[in-house]
Formats: structure tokens, sequence, C-alpha cells
């Protein structure tokens, strides 16, 4: 865990009638018909588990991703002293980019979005390079009609590494040994 405090993740979102609305709780961001301007902690000054920060700092690698954009990644990275801890940590920095879009949190993102979102929250000396998917001629639908691969824009700040990551059987999600292979390439 990031934190052991007990903290609510909220969210600023957009609607489509121009008013921003305050949604507080992880599943019930989702939820709400709008883009999602920002996400926060309440309460946000918490501390940083302390043996996340050892392992921030003796790491030979440190991975983010892929998951949730605003409700698994962004919730981690918002507890102050482990984002300062990634600031200062010796080891290559490296986001996964999910391999599809998301309802409801990253509809229509491109790469190049995923990295500006990451950058709207932490400081940019957080990550060195980003990993996406870069074989889209397989459907990733689960069905919903609503799910795409998330478009190859590279991010103009961040170095972009592509690879094919995805798993046949289910093209929505990473394929683990892929995914494994792309990233032993960075550190060898």
């Amino acid at each position: 865990p990031s934190t052991l405090a007990d903290v609510a993740l909220a969210a600023d979102i957009l609607l489509p009638d121009g008013t921003l609305q305050r949604v507080v709780g992880e599943s019930k961001i989702p939820e709400v018909n709008g883009r999602i301007q920002h996400v926060y902690l309440q309460p946000g000054e918490v501390r940083a588990y302390p043996a996340a920060l050892q392992a921030i700092f003796q790491a030979d690698l440190i991975v983010m991703g892929p998951g949730s954009l605003y409700t698994s990644i962004l919730p981690n990275l918002l507890v102050p002293d482990l984002a300062e801890a990634l600031s200062y940590a010796r080891a290559p920095k490296l986001y996964i980019c999910n391999l599809a879009t998301q309802p409801g949190e990253t509809d229509n993102y491109s790469v190049a979005d995923h990295v500006a979102t990451l950058f709207q929250h932490i400081p940019t000396s957080c990550l060195d390079m980003v990993l996406a998917n870069d074989n889209q001629s397989i459907p990733p639908d689960r069905g919903g009609g609503n799910t795409i691969y998330v478009q190859l824009t590279p991010p103009d700040n961040l170095p972009m590494i592509t690879a094919d990551l995805v798993d046949e059987a289910r093209p929505w999600r990473h394929d683990g040994a892929k995914l494994a292979q792309a990233v032993m390439r960075l550190l060898s």
C-alpha cells in the first residue's frame, strides 16, 4: 500500500451541461456522465507507508501500471511524500499505459492524454518513459461497444516505447508474458 491512512478518492467531473460536480468514492467516479478534471485524496496530507518509500529507493526499475488511470494509478501517486520519493529515486520510472480506454474514465484518450493527466497531478520528474501497445489489429471490445484501443499519439515530453502487448484471448488486457519481456528488455 502507498499509505496506511484511511483516505477516500474524490474527483471533480465536468458534466455535459458545463457544471463541475465533486464525486467522492472510487467506484462512484466512473458512473458519473462527464469528463474527469482532477482527482485528489481526502484527507490530502497523508503519510506514505514507510515500506513503500524504502522499496522506491531500493528499486532497479519502478513500474507504474497498467491499471485504471484515475482510480488505481493516480490515487497512489497522490500521497505527497510518495510522489516526492519517486522524484528523487535513481531507478528508471516506467508508466505502462492501458491497452484500451475505460468507459467513464479515459474515453477517447491517447497515450499522450494519459501522460498529460499524470503530469497534471504529479511532477514530471516522477516518470522517465512510457510503454504502450502497438498491436491494434484485434478489436478490444468487451461487448459494450465503447471499448477502443488507446490511440498511439506519443507524449511530447516523455520517450514512448512500443511493443505488442495484447493478450489475444482477451484483447482488452495485457499479455503478462509479453509485458514482462518488454519490461525486461528495458533493463538490459
